[in-house]
C-alpha cells in the first residue's frame, strides 16, 4: 500500500521521487529478495545453533541503531519539507538521470529492504571478527575500540562511493563526502559501539535485554512519526 503523506510542494524531487514508491510493492516488489531472506535466514539460524546467541543479539543491535537513525531521518525531511539527509529514491528520475535501479522494497524514505538485511548480517560478521579477549589490543588499541574504527570507516568510505554512484541521495551541506567525519561520527561510529557492548554483555539475557531496550526506543519513534505522518 502506497504512503498516505501527502507531498509538499517544497520537496527536492528527489523526494518527491521517494516518497512515490515507499511502502509500494506493486511499483518495486522484486523476486531477488526472496533468496536474500533466505541467506539472512540461515546465518542467523546458524549462528543460533552453533550457540552465538550474543553474536545474534550484536547484529540486532546494530540494525536497531540503524533503525533509529532512519527514523529520525524520516522526521527530518517532513519537518524541513525539502529533503531527508539521505535517500534512497528509485532508479530512474526524471530531470535528475540517476544510476542504477530501484530497491526491491523501500521501508522508510532513505531505508530499504536491502539495508536492511545488509546492517543485521554485517553486525553479526564484525562481532565473528573479534578476539576472544576484550581486553586484547591491537596496535596498542583496545581490540574492541579497533575494530570499530576499522569497521566505522570502511563503511563511511563504501557510503561516500554509493553516494557517488547516485544511488543514494544526500541533499544537505553538511551531510557530504566532503565532511565524511560527519558520517563517520554519527552515521556508523555508534552502530559498531552498541553491537561490541551487547556482544560483551556478561550473559545472553544482559544481551537480550539491551536489544530490547532499543527495540523499546525504535517502537516508540515508530509510533510517534505514524501519529504525526513523518514516516
Amino acid at each position: 500500500m502506497q504512503t498516505l503523506l501527502v507531498y509538499k510542494d517544497s520537496y527536492s524531487e528527489l523526494t518527491k521521487a521517494a516518497w512515490a514508491v515507499l511502502r509500494n510493492p506493486d511499483a518495486t516488489m522484486q523476486w531477488y529478495i526472496i533468496p536474500i531472506l533466505l541467506i539472512f535466514i540461515y546465518i542467523v539460524s546458524k549462528e543460533i545453533s552453533e550457540g552465538h546467541i550474543k553474536a545474534v543479539c550484536a547484529g540486532a543491535a546494530l540494525w536497531l541503531v540503524d533503525i533509529w537513525n532512519e527514523i529520525w531521518n524520516s522526521y527530518i525531511c517532513a519537518v524541513s519539507g525539502h529533503a531527508p539527509v539521505w535517500g534512497t529514491p528509485p532508479g530512474s528520475v526524471e530531470g535528475v538521470g540517476l544510476a542504477g535501479q530501484s530497491s526491491a522494497f523501500d521501508i522508510l524514505i532513505g531505508y530499504n529492504i536491502e539495508i536492511s538485511f545488509m546492517f543485521f548480517i554485517m553486525g553479526i560478521a564484525s562481532c565473528l571478527m573479534l578476539p576472544k579477549d576484550k581486553k586484547a589490543k591491537i596496535l596498542g588499541i583496545n581490540n574492541r575500540v579497533f575494530f570499530a574504527l576499522v569497521m566505522t570507516t570502511l563503511c563511511v568510505a563504501v557510503e561516500c562511493f554509493l553516494n557517488y554512484a547516485n544511488v543514494l541521495t544526500w541533499e544537505w551541506s553538511f551531510w557530504q563526502r566532503s565532511c565524511p567525519w560527519v558520517l563517520w561520527i554519527i552515521g556508523y561510529l555508534p552502530f559498531f559501539s552498541a553491537a561490541y557492548y551487547t556482544y560483551d554483555r556478561p550473559t545472553n539475557k544482559k544481551a537480550l535485554q539491551t536489544v530490547g531496550c532499543l527495540a523499546a526506543l525504535d517502537i516508540v519513534g515508530i509510533i510517534v512519526g505514524a501519529c504525526l505522518n513523518w514516516i
